[in-house]
């Protein structure tokens, strides 16, 4: 779990309208939230049915796309 030191800027009658975080605990909400991007993207390719193909016949189609 991330521990954060947010600051927050307010207006002039108080409201919150900005928040700062040091830079270190900010690169680590943007890991984070690439994780749990990873994550879904792995979730809805799981979900998603297919039917296998040979590995030799998978790299000449990634290959193919490549020229393209």
């Amino acid at each position: 779990m991330l521990t954060i030191h947010e600051e927050y800027v307010t207006d002039r009658a108080g409201e919150r309208k900005a928040v700062l975080v040091p830079i270190a605990e900010w690169e680590q909400i943007l890991e984070a939230l690439e994780d749990v991007e990873d994550l879904r993207a792995y979730d809805e390719a799981k979900g998603a049915p297919s039917d296998p193909i040979p590995f030799e016949q998978a790299v000449r189609e990634i290959k193919a796309g490549r020229r393209e």
